[in-house]
């Protein structure tokens, strides 16, 4: 899969997080107001101290219980009103930023769907959940918290570094000696916090692939009793983890050790200064006990500044991996402007000189398909048989633009399918693959997913019929029961019965079948056949076949070899005139018992 991991030299935190101001952009004002409810809160206590110089220096030194009892109720409203703004700063931020959050779920899920297959191919899907979990859950909780608490504790920082110069300059300047190794402490913990936090998202992204395939493969894991292999493979991914994550402990620890160290040195200065200026007269109590109240008070902010840092820089890596997905150019959903919006009059499906490779391929690697020249008439049906490798199903999926050619051109009634919107390619065209996909869902959903919206019972139960899948109403609640994650409750062919049904309920014009019958025992695969050849009657199809008994469902057979068409005839005469094909299909014939 591949990763754009961003280095300390070619990143910006602030760079990235801007990136989210299209989603926060709605609901600023909320957002702005809870920024300025959380400062006036966090300046409202800092009030605080001067009220108690007032009252060391007033009633207590002149001995004034009212005024005690009054400068006491004064710090109790203060302490209810800093508690009332910041929950009110929580109640503003809740309900928006679980919005923002949805919205931006909702448009990763929307791109996935539109990213190409080979997008897909070379994503582990773990890394595609985890941005759409895990990251998107760091950004809310960034956009709650640490944003607004990095503007709050800078104004609270400011103000009360303000109010303590006021107090006493010399004692202010104290205060002030460790602002400088803070800052290039948190300089260089924002560097080298970020590689980290970006690994350990990475990791994070491993790990959830290596459980979604072990829940995905638990047959096969049990079946070949390799449970022991992929714990230990688990346990090395989680040890892996684990050192990246205290390696982020480590730095955080550092971090404090230094911001919570250097201020707390000062504040003891500055107690011991100011008492030996009390002790002479130069400084009243009551002011060194507001200093001191502002210095404590300024604590919190100061403290908060290392895990904030952190938090903001897991969320700059978040949004990093998000917008790797959301960048990736999706697929056009419209015909393409260089492409010929017809043909040279040819009916049916035909291939132009194509040529495939894969985009990442390395540059000496040969291409997939070279060449491909194919006429399938309307009406007919074409087998495509080859070796293992050959390209037969490559070629298939260049039909529904699945993959796009690298050289020449395909044609539909004579219509480059390049000059069709996608949307419209694929409803002309219906597609069964080897490997079935069935989607937690009813069977009955997941066989009208091939068919128009308008597709009723009658065009379900027909569709069950060709595939031979009546085994749907026999299942506990017929065709409204659920097969579950994968399909994995139903057989083999089952699925690949359903996936066939899903193929042809609704009535194509053209057919790609990708050996959809290999799972079938052989009654019910001559059943299917039999219910085929009414279907292939009246549509354009192209199917990969390996045996015989698939072969003979086609009106005529194209041999791929090497990337190539070698020989296109029926079945009788590709027999007498190809070895390669003959040997292929003996090879066939000694397999097809089972």
């Amino acid at each position: 899969m591949p990763r754009t991991r961003a280095t300390a030299e070619n990143r910006s935190a602030v760079r990235s997080l801007l990136r989210l101001w299209p989603y926060v952009r709605p609901v600023r004002v909320r957002l702005f107001s809870a920024a300025v409810v959380a400062v006036v809160a966090s300046c409202t206590g800092l009030v605080i101290p001067l009220v108690l110089k007032w009252v060391v220096d007033g009633p207590v030194a002149d001995r004034d219980p009212a005024g005690v009892w009054l400068g006491a109720l004064f710090l109790l409203l203060l302490g209810f009103a800093e508690a009332l703004l910041f929950g009110f700063r929580r109640w503003l931020v809740a309900r928006p930023l679980s919005g923002v959050e949805a919205a931006m779920r909702a448009d990763l899920y929307g791109r996935l769907q539109r990213l190409p297959v080979s997008f897909h191919d070379r994503w582990a899907s773990g890394q595609l959940l985890s941005r759409g979990t895990t990251d998107l859950m760091l950004l809310r909780m960034f956009l709650a918290f640490p944003l607004t608490f990095l503007l709050v504790n800078g104004v609270t920082i400011l103000v009360g570094v303000l109010i303590m110069l006021a107090q006493d300059l010399t004692l202010g300047l104290v205060i002030l000696v460790p602002a400088v190794p803070v800052v290039v402490t948190c300089v260089i913990f924002e560097k080298r916090y970020a590689e980290v936090a970006r690994l350990a998202q990475d990791q994070v992204g491993d790990l959830t692939t290596v459980v979604e395939e072990s829940v995905l493969g638990i047959r096969i894991i049990k079946g070949f009793g390799r449970h022991r292999s992929q714990a230990r493979a688990f346990r090395e991914l989680s040890r892996t983890l684990r050192g990246t994550e205290l390696r982020k402990a480590r730095l955080l620890a550092a971090i404090w050790g230094v911001i919570v160290t250097l201020p707390e040195v000062a504040v003891g200065a500055a107690l011991v200064l100011g008492c030996v200026q009390v002790a002479d007269g130069d400084l009243s109590a009551g002011t060194l006990v507001a200093f001191l109240s502002t210095a404590l008070a300024l604590r919190w902010p100061v403290d908060s500044i290392g895990f904030l840092l952190a938090m903001s820089q897991e969320a700059a890596t978040a949004t990093e991996r998000y917008f790797e997905v959301m960048d990736t150019e999706p697929e056009d959903t419209g015909a393409s402007a260089s492409a010929s919006a017809s043909g040279d009059g040819d009916r049916g499906l035909r291939f132009h000189s194509v040529r495939f490779r894969h985009p990442d391929a390395p540059a000496d690697a040969p291409a997939v398909l070279e060449r491909i020249d194919l006429h399938v008439r309307p009406g007919e049906s074409m087998a495509l048989v080859g070796a293992t490798g050959s390209g037969k199903t490559t070629l298939t999926a260049l039909v529904p633009r699945l993959h796009e050619v690298t050289g020449g051109r395909i044609t539909l009634d004579g219509v480059d399918i390049t000059a069709m919107p996608r949307e419209e390619l694929r409803s002309l065209i219906a597609v069964a693959f080897e490997e079935p996909t069935l989607f937690s869902a009813s069977v009955g959903e997941n066989v009208l997913m091939g068919a128009p919206e308008a597709a009723g019972p009658e065009d379900l139960d027909r569709a069950l019929g060709i595939a031979q899948a009546d085994f749907a109403h026999a299942l506990p609640e017929g065709t409204g029961t659920q097969v579950g994650e994968q399909g994995l409750s139903l057989s083999g062919g089952q699925r690949q019965r359903l996936a066939l049904a899903r193929a042809v309920v609704g009535r194509p014009r053209f057919l790609v079948l990708d050996d959809p019958l290999s799972a079938l025992d052989v009654h019910t695969e001559a059943a299917v056949e039999a219910a085929l050849r009414r279907v292939l009657a009246d549509t354009t199809a192209l199917i990969v076949a390996h045996r015989p008994s698939t072969v003979l469902l086609a009106d005529r057979v194209a041999l791929l070899s090497e990337g190539r068409i070698a020989a296109v005839g029926t079945h009788h005469e590709l027999l007498r005139s190809n070895a390669e094909y003959a040997h292929l299909m003996s090879g066939a014939d000694e397999e097809a018992p089972r």
